[in-house]
């Protein structure tokens, strides 16, 4: 491919949905998703995952074991985009982004050499490669930090949406904590169909065989519940249970397939200083989230939709929601100009988001591993470092 100038797309596990993302018309797409191989050290302290894994691969393989990893929180999700993104865990509070905990990344290089990328062996391409996606090469293999890890609380609950307000203050609590329990996850989604009009999601976990702790108990105190599912169980049924309510969510989409119905989501994620300071004890990422500007709030949004009629009118109107958002953030004081790349749209530009400092790192690791811009012009999908898609502005 480099000798024609081949263009090019590079699929893990398929974590990036948007078109053009992973695949490419009028050229190649090198489809790892064969490459999904889990495999312990006789320590068990490191596990070693092929680009095409997806988390239950993994999960599936370290349950049996008594073994943990910080990885996916949805079982369906591609190793490779989460890490190469950031990727946020169940165990994000305790050890960090989980490309925070990459022990070393096995390489191929635009020159054809395959290379690892650690904290003594080209430790700038192991630093970029923890949030600079896949701008420097093609990772062929993921060794990951593994720990003792049995059964843990988790699950789903779903109020109607008239508890929004004990909603709002549970989630104040939990982001703010003094003393935060580094043990507790959580996510709060807002949520609205044509079935169900408006309701209030929460997914909750703790890594303990702990029923009921205290840090969750606000949340779970919340009544009415119209949807609970909390449980002791372990890491590959709780995150395989995200993944069934989102293909039920999507199946259930189909069924008004040629109406003007949709499934709409806005969900708050909590990202504490005990989370954005993990990163610095496993040297550091190129995210740019600051400890020190304290408890933040990471928001998505979602929408499903079957017509592609509709996808101007749909996309039009959330760009101009996110707008008014920003606006209000801003006036408020509030604003973050942070982006997170795994949930960024495509005309999103989140590694611009991670500040100068480290766009400069990641733009010299870029220089030093792929010096003929292989993946920056022959790879047009996904995010890249330079402001212009494939040309090279500075």
């Amino acid at each position: 491919m480099t000798a024609t100038d081949c263009q090019f797309a590079i699929r893990g596990g398929g974590h990036t949905p948007w078109k053009g993302s992973a695949n490419i018309d009028n050229g190649v797409t090198v489809d790892l998703s064969s490459m999904k191989s889990v495999n312990v050290n006789r320590s068990n302290t490191t596990v070693s995952v092929g680009p095409g894994a997806r988390w239950s691969d993994v999960y599936e393989k370290l349950d049996a074991i008594g073994l943990g990893v910080g990885g996916g929180r949805i079982s369906d999700v591609g190793v490779a985009g989460l890490i190469t993104g950031g990727g946020l865990s169940h165990f994000a509070a305790r050890d960090g982004f989980v490309c925070d905990q990459v022990l070393n990344f096995e390489v191929a290089l635009a020159s054809g050499r395959i290379v690892n990328a650690n904290a003594t062996s080209n430790p700038d391409l192991w630093f970029a490669l923890k949030g600079g996606s896949s701008n420097f090469g093609i990772v062929t293999r993921f060794d990951l930090k593994a720990f003792p890890q049995g059964k843990a609380f988790g699950g789903i609950i779903v109020n109607p949406i008239n508890t929004l307000p004990e909603q709002i203050q549970a989630f104040a609590e939990f982001n703010n904590a003094t003393n935060y329990d580094t043990n507790a996850a959580y996510w709060n989604s807002y949520a609205y169909n044509n079935r169900d009009g408006w309701f209030i999601s929460n997914t909750l976990f703790y890594s303990k065989p702990e029923v009921h702790p205290a840090v969750l108990r606000p949340l779970l105190d919340i009544k009415p519940q119209v949807y609970n599912t909390m449980r002791l169980s372990n890491l590959s049924d709780i995150t395989k249970e995200l993944a069934l309510v989102l293909t039920i969510a999507n199946t259930t989409l189909q069924s008004f397939a040629h109406t003007p119905n949709l499934t709409y989501a806005v969900t708050y994620q909590p990202l504490p200083p005990a989370i954005t300071s993990r990163s610095a004890n496993s040297g550091g990422n190129p995210l740019g989230l600051d400890p020190a500007s304290g408890p933040q709030v990471l928001v998505l949004q979602s929408i499903e939709w079957s017509n592609a009629a509709d996808d101007n009118l749909i996309n039009t109107a959330a760009r101009e929601l996110w707008q008014q958002a920003d606006e209000l953030a801003l006036k408020m004081g509030l604003k973050r100009d942070w982006i997170y790349l795994n949930y960024a749209a495509e005309d999103q530009d989140p590694i611009g988001s991670y500040g100068e400092e480290n766009v400069r790192r990641l733009r010299e690791a870029s220089r030093k591993f792929d010096p003929t811009g292989l993946f920056q012009t022959s790879v047009p999908g996904g995010f890249k470092l330079w402001e212009k898609r494939g040309v090279k502005t500075a």
